[in-house]
């Protein structure tokens, strides 16, 4: 156990789903793997350890923005050996080609501010996800046929964002959406040497101020967790 999570050791898989909202975890376990036992509800984060096709997974809820996600993350890779994490989650599209429901599959992850900014000082550093890993989840996306983007993305500090001058340039520069966790998510995996990724569904468009019904959102990020499933496997 640890300070965030309550599993025992053995309970929590190498192969780890982040999505932000603890009830997304509990629908992902409960849809797509098998014998899924909830293993963590600490503060009401759930987690849940199940299989996939005979391959051990947890589904363990991150919380909203990267501190809550870096507590989480931490945990999972220093005190219970995960090696592969893919977050699963929802984001705002910021270029007009990437539609709602489209899937983002996030090559780097653009930030104001990390969690480990205090680590790197004054340098910019470029986190990125793990080739194999995005590889993947572009052949399986490719498979089931689902509208996929791969770029960059951006992580922000806040969800009221009050920067339309920023915004403006995330879209200029061809940043494909907007989310809250990646940067952190993708630092922490590079710097102990484990594999991360983001795959994200399009549930809101910056630029036409679309939005998913929230009664269509589980059912479209179906495709998403397959595609995180399929990658992490192949």
């Amino acid at each position: 156990m640890t300070i965030h999570i309550g599993a025992q050791p053995g309970q929590i898989a190498e192969t780890v789903l982040l999505p932000g909202d603890p009830y997304r975890a509990k629908w992902a376990a409960e849809t797509f793997l098998d014998n899924p036992q909830l293993v963590n509800e600490v503060r009401g984060m759930f987690g849940f350890t199940g299989t996939w096709k005979g391959h051990p997974v947890t589904v363990q809820g991150s919380g909203m923005g990267m501190p809550s996600l870096s507590i989480y993350v931490n945990e999972l890779i220093r005190d219970y050996g995960a090696k592969t994490l893919i977050r699963i989650g929802s984001c705002g599209a910021m270029q007009e080609k990437v539609k709602i429901r489209d899937v983002i599959l996030a090559m780097t992850a653009s930030a104001l501010s990390t969690p480990s900014r205090g680590i790197f000082k004054e340098l910019n550093f470029a986190p990125s996800a793990d080739w194999s890993l995005l590889r993947a989840a572009a052949q399986a996306a490719e498979t089931k046929q689902v509208k996929t983007h791969v770029g960059g993305i951006y992580s922000a500090d806040v969800f009221y964002d009050e920067r339309p001058d920023l915004n403006e340039q995330m879209t200029r520069h061809g940043i494909l959406g907007v989310e809250m966790e990646a940067a952190e998510l993708y630092n922490l995996a590079l710097r102990y040497g484990v594999r991360a990724l983001a795959v994200l569904t399009v549930s809101d468009h910056l630029i036409t101020h679309e939005a998913l019904p929230p009664e269509d959102r589980e059912r479209s990020f179906g495709d998403m967790v397959e595609i995180a499933l399929e990658a992490a496997f192949s």
